[in-house]
């Protein structure tokens, strides 16, 4: 699977690595102190869906495609992610506009929280720079992310949210870098919130990898949400979306058990695909995929 961020913005793997960023970042932000977040793998920050890159395989369609940015849908995180895609399309004066998870990040983030945005790809981070260009809390660096964001840590606030979404083009070596990163991250910081966004291509294959980061990262919690539209075990490519969180927020699974339903019936075909939330690699599912 090769992966560049235009020719999937905003497809379903988006839609739920995002809606996941917001509930993250509206769960952080019960608290006054301020955070540090760090996007490992940033982008250029905003993206035009109308874009030849964009339109290649046409993915916005089945993801951001499928919901109103605006309108209501009764679920507290959805609408604010929706209100963001709305509000930054209005700001661009562009109804094809998606904003990536810096530029999404930041318009949760407050006056007491800081971002540290890491690309490594040139052109993609020149882009980026021109993104935050002027934003004195926001720091935008050219390296590479994994090494960036351990080095960052402890942040002087002691609180900090990592979001790592590697490409996962070596597959087998952006899974291990992933999980030596996690571990790596919380030598330095024990307390930090890491999400890690993973495909789900088959099933066996991320169940493995999920049991060994919950043995390496122990005995810190994590919580692993997935999203599917196509069958785990099929080879059709990208099947599915997990989210890996490591020491995730307060209540973080129960409002997730809310909103994953509302993404499956959007996102999935009738019949098809599901959703599975749970606290550990070892724990069977909190809760029964819907399938209808």
């Amino acid at each position: 699977m090769k992966y560049r961020h235009a020719f999937h913005a905003g497809n379903f793997a988006d839609v739920h690595k995002h809606v996941t960023l917001v509930a993250l970042l509206l769960a952080l932000a019960r608290k006054d102190k301020g955070f540090l977040f760090v996007d490992t793998h940033a982008g250029r920050g905003a993206y035009d869906l109308a874009s030849a890159a964009a339109r290649r395989g046409d993915e916005a369609a089945g993801g951001i495609g499928r919901f109103a940015p605006g309108t209501p849908t009764g679920e507290p995180e959805v609408d604010a992610w929706l209100e963001a895609v709305a509000a930054f399309r209005q700001e661009r004066h562009a109804r094809h506009a998606y904003p990536g998870s810096p530029l999404l990040a930041l318009r949760f983030l407050r006056p007491q929280d800081r971002a540290l945005l890491v690309e490594a790809e040139p052109g993609e981070h020149a882009e980026l720079r021109r993104e935050f260009r002027d934003l004195p809390r926001v720091v935008v660096e050219h390296a590479d992310g994994h090494a960036r964001a351990v080095a960052a840590m402890p942040p002087i606030e002691r609180r900090a949210l990592v979001l790592l979404d590697p490409p996962y083009e070596d597959t087998r070596g952006d899974f291990e870098q992933a999980a030596a990163t996690a571990a790596a991250l919380l030598e330095r910081f024990a307390t930090g919130v890491i999400a890690i966004w993973y495909p789900v291509k088959l099933e066996r294959d991320t169940t493995r990898w999920i049991e060994a980061l919950a043995a390496r990262i122990a005995p810190r919690p994590l919580l692993a949400a997935e999203l599917w539209v196509h069958p785990r075990d099929s080879r059709l490519g990208l099947n599915g979306s997990g989210m890996a969180i490591v020491n995730p927020p307060y209540l973080l699974d129960e409002r997730m058990r809310a909103w994953l339903p509302l993404l499956h019936r959007r996102l999935a075909a009738p019949g098809e695909g599901g959703w599975d939330v749970r606290l550990r690699s070892d724990a069977p599912p909190t809760t029964t995929p819907p399938r209808r």
